[in-house]
């Protein structure tokens, strides 16, 4: 026994010289510590993209990691993120299989989750051309009618107090549903959507370990993959109903007036690229991309104008010079309202709907700043991280939007890409510009608005796929009084 004891010492102690040695060299070479079993997953904290951008700023901006037992590659350089989305961006153009791909896009089907291929393609065709087309927009100002309609009251005086998120959000669902099925939403029926929609936001925003460790499901962290299935679930028989409705009424061939109708008449011509269950993949992928990514940007920018009234105000004196105070704001005038439009910029370089691109996956052997990068590696680029770069940006945690005048699209290169680069660049930008340009607008045409208290908003990021506030805005406001004529014949 006693000679059993001295073999286990010699072994325990050979170890621990082994893993000295390895973390040393780890250290002299300023790489991350990667463990066994997890890789480098216990670097991991909430938020994500912080956590990464900590990672980037000691140990490089181009890194190679392991999450668990997958290969992953994190981009915070717009040298190398353009590498990724030019040269080898039909490489990258996959995206990887995981928990919520497979429950919330039909296994990888729905064309946000698919993999690089001709199904893909006509489906965003489809998703660029027609469902998320601007002249689609056609119920935009009569929603954003009931909007001011709603907050305006006009036999009340002084200031009231309201949360914008709820405003927001039922703004976008509502062009959202308006455009996909032709109907509104209202009590219980809107609510169980609201719900199940903020649900699917924070799960697919949201790390599962089963993701990178597969044993983590045998060994009791489970409870991710419930809730994602039940949510999924969920979604799955809402879309269903949805699609169910439509059929129903028998005129969809005729009247293609709402974008399941016009999916019917492909489901027809083109049964195979055009199932229930792509329509439900496109439906569902509409849905997740324009709400609370619009609706959590404009969110993001109100708080930062009640933080800087002196930038309102700038915002304000535009729209007075370009429009006046005797209608309301149209479509037309957003390409004037300049100073509009770099605010509107600014928040998105602070706050990006989506601080880490939606991953993507090398379909081969490439390589990135030098970097080999094998097949089936996890692209992860931090746009969050090389937008806030002090070496890429003037003063960049401060709000100036007068950094983006005279700047074109473009200008700014892959240092700036909150809608992502390349063949998956988020197909709903133009349509967002539009929405966010034209409601943020009438909003600040109509009313005054301040801060709850003198302190100052909390910027805090939570949890979540678009990275929404972590406390949800209250602001106070009441009505222009060059504006009453106008709101008073809503």
């Amino acid at each position: 026994m006693e000679e059993l004891s001295i073999y286990h010492l010699l072994a325990i102690f050979t170890a621990l010289v082994f893993i000295s040695k390895h973390l040393i060299l780890q250290l002299n070479h300023s790489k991350p510590l990667a463990i066994p079993i997890l890789g480098h997953l216990h670097l991991l904290k909430n938020p994500v993209h912080q956590s990464l951008a900590g990672i980037a700023a000691k140990h490089g901006h181009v890194l190679r990691l392991h999450f668990g037992s997958r290969p992953v590659l994190v981009v915070s350089s717009p040298s190398a993120a353009e590498e990724c989305f030019t040269k080898n961006d039909i490489i990258f153009a996959n995206r990887p299989r995981i928990l919520s791909a497979k429950h919330f896009g039909y296994d990888s089907t729905a064309f946000v989750y698919a993999p690089f291929s001709s199904r893909w393609r006509a489906h965003r065709r489809f998703t660029t051309l027609h469902a998320l087309s601007p002249s689609r927009l056609t119920n935009l100002s009569s929603e954003l009618c009931l909007l001011l309609r709603g907050l305006y009251s006009g036999d009340r005086e002084g200031f009231q107090k309201t949360e914008i998120r709820s405003w927001f959000f039922e703004l976008t669902m509502d062009l959202l549903m308006g455009m996909i099925t032709g109907k509104r939403y209202h009590g219980e029926e809107k609510r169980r959507l609201r719900k199940l929609l903020d649900e699917i936001f924070l799960l697919s925003g949201a790390t599962s370990m089963e993701d990178f460790v597969p044993l983590a499901r045998w060994l009791g962290f489970g409870s991710m993959r419930r809730r994602i299935e039940t949510a999924g679930k969920e979604m799955d028989e809402f879309m269903q109903g949805l699609i169910e409705e439509r059929r129903k009424l028998g005129n969809w061939k005729e009247s293609n007036s709402t974008i399941i109708d016009i999916l019917l008449c492909l489901q027809e011509k083109e049964p195979e690229d055009y199932s229930d269950v792509a329509i439900k993949g496109i439906i569902t992928t509409l849905i997740n991309g324009g709400t609370e990514t619009a609706s959590g940007t404009m969110e993001w920018t109100m708080a930062l104008l009640v933080n800087h009234p002196e930038v309102m105000k700038k915002v304000k004196d535009e729209i007075g010079e370009h429009v006046g105070h005797a209608r309301l704001v149209v479509d037309s005038d957003i390409f004037n309202l300049r100073y509009v439009n770099n605010v509107i910029k600014e928040t998105l370089r602070l706050f990006p709907t989506g601080p880490l691109l939606v991953p993507h996956e090398s379909a081969e052997d490439c390589s990135v700043a030098g970097l080999h990068v094998p097949k089936g590696t996890m692209l992860l680029v931090n746009a969050y991280a090389m937008q806030r770069d002090p070496e890429l940006w003037e003063d960049p945690l401060e709000f100036k939007p007068e950094r983006f005048d005279g700047v074109t699209d473009g200008d700014q290169g892959y240092k700036y890409i909150p809608f992502g680069s390349g063949r998956r660049r988020c197909p709903g930008e133009t349509m967002a510009w539009k929405v966010m340009g034209l409601t943020l607008a009438s909003l600040i045409q109509c009313f005054q608005w301040e801060r709850v208290g003198e302190e100052l908003v909390d910027l805090s990021e939570g949890m979540g796929l678009t990275m929404p506030m972590v406390t949800p805005l209250e602001v106070i406001y009441k009505p222009c009084p060059e504006m009453l004529a106008v709101l008073s014949q809503l």
